[in-house]
């Protein structure tokens, strides 16, 4: 009965983070309509403050959501944080076929894509964010079914620093190409001017993806990963 009800559970997580990344696709495919009537490509469109402002939000509330449907869908902290990485993959992956359908983008899986804005513009190659959400997936299946098969499921300190490490280094390999288009342009203090801000964004076109720092990030989760079936395969086996 509690499997039969978790696949109900997952069907309907899976279904609300479709039609989220519809959403969110929706309104991409609005703004593109305006403000790159022949595609979407780089240096990016400057948006008027109001609009930009709407935008930075809109990811914003849509991190609420995504936590709320881990909230909501989890019964203790572990499960919570497994569903807000599903719903999260899901929603993303998604997002990408939609503009795929509906747009025919990207053209590629290297096609340069804004990935996120908060707290800074994130930048790279769509098959990055792709692959980093495939790993959300198993990162949530085997916490749920650890979780499933341990009422006293135990994330230890070794599992967090791992995947901490690898979240760090993904999250870097985003940034890294514009934080270092900022800085070669010694204008890191000129972000606070408007002016100044809106010309380095019309300058910024995206140079190199750093893929190292992606698979070592994807290398850390992984081992965090391996390490945490280790540990519970062990707690298991001692209370057998």
């Amino acid at each position: 009965m509690p499997v039969f009800k978790g696949s109900i559970l997952l069907v309907w997580i899976t279904f609300l983070a479709i039609a989220m990344a519809f959403v969110e696709s929706a309104v991409v495919i609005y703004l593109r309509e305006l403000y790159y009537p022949n595609g979407f490509s780089f240096p990016m469109v400057v948006l008027p403050v109001k609009i930009a402002l709407t935008e930075f939000l809109r990811e914003i509330a849509t991190l609420i959501m995504l936590l709320a449907m881990g909230f909501l869908a989890g019964k203790n902290a572990y499960q919570r944080f497994a569903w807000f990485l599903y719903s999260f993959a899901i929603w993303d992956i998604f997002y990408y076929v939609f503009l795929k359908v509906i747009l025919d983008w990207p053209s590629s899986w290297i096609t340069w894509d804004i990935l996120f804005l908060v707290p800074v513009i994130w930048t790279g190659p769509v098959l990055a964010p792709v692959l980093v959400s495939i790993t959300m997936i198993i990162l949530s299946f085997v916490i749920l079914y650890l979780d499933h098969r341990n009422l006293q499921l135990a994330i230890r300190w070794p599992v967090v620093v791992f995947i901490l490490l690898g979240s760090l280094l993904i999250f870097v390999s985003f940034i890294q190409d514009f934080s270092t288009f900022i800085i070669r342009q010694s204008s890191v203090s000129a972000l606070f001017s408007a002016d100044r801000a809106s010309s380095l964004l019309k300058e910024y076109i995206p140079a190199t993806y750093n893929w190292f720092i992606l698979l070592a990030g994807e290398f850390s989760i992984f081992t965090g990963i391996f390490v945490l079936l280790i540990q519970n395969r062990r707690r298991n086996s001692r209370h057998v």
